[in-house]
């Protein structure tokens, strides 16, 4: 097997849940603290040892674009003003990796997007990552996946133990069990209901696949809603690949989510020296009230 070292980042969804504030500009470009969602996803792939990201963009997607490209007129403003330490950190941005744009024209669902990278993915394995799933942890989420890819050589997506009630909002694995926090994957049911479910284990947004998930994409029918799945995909694949999912170590984020974006934003607040003093005391203030 090849050496991971490209990421595939869908990025065409249309952020319902964040409405009116995702109405004219993407949800991942919404920000925690002072970066936005999709630029912790991408510094967590380049500590993964990931080189090229590949995002999957639709319409109002430009300001994504934007972001990591470099901005000459700001650069020039930083510089006459002596914002030394700000100028680092944009160049350090445009720098991160090498960055291609992939739209996707109609919004057919998450499978369909990542067939949208397949001429700029190849044959090779790659990464997954959407952008609702941000993971604080030592070794990042992904380098975790690819460690668990070196040593199966098989797809590998990211897992957590949730609530046996909660189960009904994730894809859920039927679960064999082969070492710590490592199971090989009977099947995988999309929200099911909790006496439904085989197990409290729910796939999160990071996968590592094998280049056979494009072949078992082309082969999906659609959903009821004109959609393709990647999920699906998985199904498909898993009946000549085997199929694993890794429960990985750090804390998950689902910034997708109102109350877990708030979470993420008070708690990466918390890490920052300049944050943290004024805002552990304010907080203080509102748990006393």
């Amino acid at each position: 097997m090849q050496r991971i070292k490209k990421a595939v980042f869908p990025a065409a969804g249309l952020g319902t849940r964040f409405l009116p504030a995702t109405k004219a500009q993407p949800k991942e470009m919404l920000p925690i603290v002072d970066k936005p969602v999709i630029q912790y996803l991408v510094e967590e792939a380049v500590e993964s040892g990931i080189e090229e990201i590949i995002i999957i963009t639709g319409q109002g997607k430009r300001s994504i674009e934007d972001h990591f490209d470099r901005s000459f007129e700001l650069e020039h403003t930083l510089k006459e003003r002596g914002k030394t330490e700000i100028l680092k950190d944009l160049k350090k941005l445009e720098n991160l990796a090498k960055l291609t744009y992939v739209r996707q024209n109609k919004p057919l669902g998450d499978g369909h997007a990542i067939l949208c990278a397949k001429h700029v993915v190849g044959n090779e394995p790659f990464a997954v990552l959407f952008g609702d799933d941000i993971v604080d942890s030592k070794i990042p989420a992904t380098k975790q996946l690819i460690n668990i890819f070196n040593e199966k050589k098989a797809s590998v997506m990211a897992l957590q133990e949730v609530p046996k009630e909660k189960v009904a909002s994730y894809g859920v694995i039927d679960p064999e069990n082969c070492k710590k926090n490592l199971f090989k994957i009977k099947s995988l049911i999309e929200k099911p209901q909790p006496k439904e479910a085989p197990s409290n284990l729910a796939v999160v947004g990071k996968y590592i696949c094998t280049p056979e998930i494009f072949s078992a994409l082309e082969k999906v029918k659609c959903g009821k809603d004109g959609e393709i799945r990647l999920i699906d995909g998985f199904e498909l694949l898993k009946e000549r690949q085997a199929l694993y999912g890794y429960v990985f170590e750090g804390k998950r984020y689902d910034t997708g989510d109102k109350l877990g974006f708030i979470k993420a934003t008070i708690d990466f607040a918390m890490q920052r020296k300049d944050l943290e003093p004024d805002l552990r005391e304010y907080l203080k203030t509102i748990i006393k009230s």
